[in-house]
């Protein structure tokens, strides 16, 4: 393929949406990753199924319920090809849950170094059967060696809805916290969207500001961000906002429609941007 031919080893399979700032692909996650060269992405988001037999688009929920054999082999493959397209110093990141990290983490630092365990919250309060009640889902983020790009973001210290005082007290150091607080890696302030009122599919969706925050961290001016699983294009919105590129893709027609869809909206377009 001739365009960005820098980023691309053969041809992207299935159906391709060039935008002006970005691929955006139908097809299997695998597909598009070993269509990518080596090393030229600068971040790699991974937000796939979690094979919890849920429902994505016109697939069936079988799908998403595979023997775990056989569901842990696919990511580990996600995962082998994702480390092949990262660039030395570029960052990958995961989402899953905290028993599946576990394994896929202990994977992953066989090649990349873990940088940290990042802990966003999780508001259900359903418990699971013997179990204590799940407060949160796991980011995983490495880099291949150093990195080459780690920022610090800020975000508003935490006040009470109903007094808009600071729900901690800060002591001496509250004059130094009015401009923010160093992130931590302990997101208590996001959730998954699920309300439909503000959901952009039907399945859940992570919340903006996660996706901001990885690029925020991680992200470079003129730098590819590659999303494999891309659901409803949180990740490549929060890329186009910092000035990335991206490539992407998801199996789900009716998800890269509503990632087009969401990128038209943001930048007020009528057409792909």
């Amino acid at each position: 393929m001739n365009e960005n031919p820098s980023i691309w080893k053969t041809r992207p399979p299935g159906y391709v949406r060039k935008l002006n700032v970005g691929f955006l692909i139908c097809c299997d996650a695998l597909k598009l990753l070993n269509s990518l060269e080596q090393e030229c992405a600068d971040i790699v988001f991974l937000d796939p199924p979690f094979n919890l037999g849920k429902k994505y688009g016109s697939g069936d929920k079988k799908a998403d319920q595979v023997p775990d054999a056989a569901y842990e082999e696919f990511i580990q493959e996600v995962l082998t090809s994702s480390i092949e397209a990262l660039k030395p110093g570029g960052a990958l990141y995961l989402y899953h849950l905290p028993k599946r990290a576990l394994k896929f983490g202990a994977f992953l630092q066989d090649h990349l170094h873990l940088r940290h365990w990042i802990a966003v919250s999780m508001k259900n309060n359903f418990v699971r059967g013997s179990y204590l009640y799940p407060a949160h889902y796991a980011l995983l983020y490495f880099t291949k060696g150093k990195p080459r790009t780690f920022n610090r973001p800020k975000v508003p210290p935490p006040t009470c809805r109903s007094c808009g005082e600071y729900i901690k007290d800060y002591g001496g150091y509250r004059r130094y916290i009015e401009a923010g607080i160093n992130l931590s890696d302990v997101w208590d302030d996001l959730s998954p969207v699920r309300h439909s009122k503000f959901k952009k599919r039907v399945a859940n969706e992570l919340p903006l500001e996660l996706t901001r925050r990885v690029v925020q961290i991680s992200g470079e001016k003129g730098g590819l961000l590659v999303d494999p699983f891309v659901g409803s294009g949180t990740s490549i919105l929060s890329a186009v906002e910092n000035s990335m590129s991206f490539a992407a893709c998801d199996i789900e027609k009716v998800s890269c429609d509503v990632a087009a869809k969401r990128l038209r909206e943001h930048f007020k377009c009528k057409r792909d941007i």
